[in-house]
């Protein structure tokens, strides 16, 4: 490429970037789509089969009650293969037999694989990592390894988004659109996204002189005395430089969905909706709040563990996480049918009854659409055991047969689910940006914890909290810390807090001083918005809430027990990994560790705040230990889980668009249980019989009820 090609290439990704921040970022969130039904289907690729079958296809289809497809979204060269070369007819004769056969149509966005003919003309697409060495990951071969941002990518992609969105907008039996698919920013790195950088910077920093201070550039000689002097990312070490370049890289992957959104609606009418399916691990590489705004219906991918592992837990995480985004019903775009795995080493397909089990559970978490990934099992690429509902045979088959018992239920009962939201008293507060903190400054040497996590991160308390929460049968949302609104809510449970301006810590704080219960957990406070240490005791603003400070903290290189097993935690009473070593002012210890040393300082502390409370624990906890912690926290808002369920029966409650109570209960064992009811009396939705308050039900092995009361 010449220097005056390369010129020309940065001013249009620039102008690309500016122009796609106006109609994503700036927009009004639209209004949440409000389904009518549950739909249940499958991702169905008919370019994929080995022979001719899209009738018998249909057939077994509609004996499932199966009621959607997504199709079109992973195979651009079937719609153009050679360049400006389209074709559709394979597509029309899809989208026209399910529309016959009564199932609707959800059109996907092709542009996450590229084609081999855009790769050879344009080379320079694919993404250049940090570094500006391509590994085997961006060479032709591999998906989702283009640069989002490159003007020439941006080019073909919207001649094929219109093509199909002029085809398809105007088709009956298309709903919805998704657009791309597990969207990133890839790791992209090349010229054109450093130049976007730059001026990423300059709009948010203004000078030099001001991004010198919030970054502390002085440290090692750094200091610049132009734009032009930013030297590229690739080498740099410093914490709010490196926060910066994540912020930017979300941006990108922002600006992407917001500018393929606002194509498509120039065709789509009204009657479709437009979503994209969040990858289920991607939690802190996107905005998902942000893009949200700008779809009609967020959508997740949640797979899971199978057999004995199959406890509900990231089904139901990733259904909060997902349904707090526009604070309404989502979709499942894909999840586990049979066996997933790009290879052959982790094959386990769910027991008789875990299908349809998983289904409720999505449905009990608010989805309103459950796909699976995806109808039929390939014969061929990387996904061959990354198996549909029919195997590579083709044929019925165990699944399938269990398949069409829960398109059956959802095609009885899925209207009077319609519409039904959660009405929860506990928020977890999101902060990817802490997340981020914490990579660059990790607190614990690399290792995995007792489920097989990373060892105490981010996302391991993050996770934890929630386990907590679920295990507890208690239901929560998020709350993103970029529009940090807790009204309605009376706990907020704060994973370690990093990376916090002041005024969200002030927020935090007038929400216990107005009578929120708080669970603030280790390091919270300790940096500002710019990844900048604060130069006042810990933990900052939060201080006076906290009633603590601290000027002192440890790694600890073995485990800790709390002294008298105060939380009545058995061999579980153990924390580790971090000590911040408390000095209580207005707060109340409520526990310390068992040790000559450490034995001075409080693990957890509360302090009463205005008319609220503050519960700060300055370690980590095992998870029988954190449940403990966070039902006592729970106690101070009156919040008690509801009593006598077994141990493996999980409880997850709606509200219908009538107001009438919808409860789900899950028994996550290859045992029968069986429970009191608790509630008001109502009717069990899937048998139809009626339910007394009290009455003992019976749930059999990976079984479920659901009562509408």
């Amino acid at each position: 490429m010449t220097r005056r090609n390369r010129a020309l290439v940065v001013l249009a990704v620039l102008s690309l970037v500016a122009a796609g921040r106006a109609t994503s970022a700036d927009v009004a969130p639209r209004p949440a789509l409000a389904p009518d039904t549950i739909l249940y289907g499958a991702a169905y690729y008919h370019e994929y089969m080995p022979y001719e079958r899209l009738d018998k296809d249909v057939e077994l289809m509609k004996r499932a009650a199966i009621s959607v497809v997504r199709v079109g979204e992973s195979t651009w060269t079937s719609w153009e293969p050679r360049e400006g070369e389209f074709q559709f007819a394979w597509m029309d004769r899809v989208v026209d037999a399910m529309h016959a056969a009564g199932i609707q149509v959800v059109m996907g966005t092709p542009t996450y694989s590229v084609p081999p003919w855009l790769y050879a003309k344009h080379p320079e697409v694919m993404v250049v990592p940090l570094g500006q060495v391509r590994t085997p990951r961006e060479f032709y071969g591999m998906r989702q390894n283009m640069d989002i941002s490159h003007p020439v990518y941006r080019q073909y992609c919207e001649r094929v988004i219109r093509k199909i969105a002029e085809r398809y907008a105007k088709h009956p039996g298309v709903i919805g659109w998704q657009i791309d698919n597990e969207t990133g920013a890839y790791g992209t790195a090349g010229p054109n996204v450093q130049a976007g950088f730059k001026e990423w910077l300059k709009r948010k920093f203004g000078t030099v002189d001001a991004l010198n201070q919030a970054w502390g550039l002085v440290y090692w000689g750094q200091l610049l005395g132009s734009w032009d002097e930013l030297p590229p990312r690739d080498g740099i070490l410093n914490p709010g430089w490196k926060l910066e370049w994540e912020r930017y890289q979300r941006s990108l992957v922002t600006d992407f969905l917001g500018w393929q959104a606002k194509l498509v609606r120039e065709y789509a009418p009204a009657r479709q909706w437009v979503t994209q399916d969040f990858h289920g691990a991607t939690r802190h590489a996107v905005d998902s709040q942000q893009i949200s705004k700008f779809l009609d219906v967020a959508s997740i991918n949640p797979y899971h563990d199978t057999q004995e592992r199959l406890d509900g837990w990231w089904i139901s995480f990733m259904g909060d996480f997902t349904r707090s985004m526009k604070r309404a019903p989502y979709f499942v775009t894909e999840t586990n049918a049979q066996t997933i795995g790009w290879d052959a080493k982790g094959q386990f397909p769910p027991y008789d009854g875990q299908l349809r089990l998983q289904a409720w559970a999505h449905v009990a978490s608010g989805a309103h659409m459950v796909e699976y990934w995806h109808w039929h099992s390939l014969h061929y690429g990387q996904e061959t055991y990354w198996k549909g509902l029919l195997g590579h045979d083709l044929e019925p088959n165990r699944v399938y047969e269990e398949a069409t018992r829960i398109g059956g239920e959802l095609r009885r009962v899925g209207p009077q689910l319609a519409g039904m939201t959660s009405r929860n008293r506990v928020a977890i507060l999101h902060s990817v940006d802490s997340h981020w903190g914490l990579q660059f400054m990790p607190i614990a040497e690399t290792g995995r914890d007792e489920r097989g996590r990373d060892k105490a991160n981010y996302a391991s308390v993050e996770d934890q909290l929630h386990k907590a929460l679920y295990d507890l049968n208690v239901g929560a949302d998020f709350v993103f810390a970029e529009e940090p609104d807790f009204t309605g809510y009376d706990v907020l449970l704060v994973p370690p807090l990093y990376v916090a301006s002041d005024a969200l810590l002030q927020t935090i704080a007038d929400f216990a001083k107005a009578g929120g219960h708080v669970l603030l957990t280790l390091k919270s406070g300790f940096t500002n918005e710019w990844n900048t240490v604060r130069w006042t005791r810990a933990p900052g603003p939060l201080r006076e809430a906290c009633g603590l400070s601290y000027q002192e903290f440890s790694s600890l290189k073995e485990p800790l027990a709390l002294r008298g097993d105060p939380f009545g935690a058995g061999p579980q009473n153990q924390a580790s990994v971090w000590v911040d070593m408390v000095l209580p002012e207005t707060a109340k210890p409520l526990a310390f560790y068992d040790h000559p040393f450490f034995g001075k300082y409080p693990a957890l502390t509360r302090n009463a705040f205005g008319k609220g409370s503050v519960t700060y624990q300055g370690t980590i906890l095992t998870d029988a230990l954190q449940q403990t912690v966070v039902g006592d926290v729970l106690k101070q808002a009156g919040i008690v889980p509801e009593p006598g369920l077994p141990a493996k029966l999980r409880a997850r409650h709606a509200m219908g668009r009538d107001g009438k109570a919808i409860r789900f209960y899950l028994n996550y064992s290859g045992e029968p249980q069986s429970f009191a009811y608790a509630h008001g009396a109502g009717t069990e939705l899937l048998s139809q019989q009626p339910v007394a308050a009290g009455q003992r039900l019976a749930l059999g092995p990976w079984d479920l009820v659901v009562v509408r009361e």
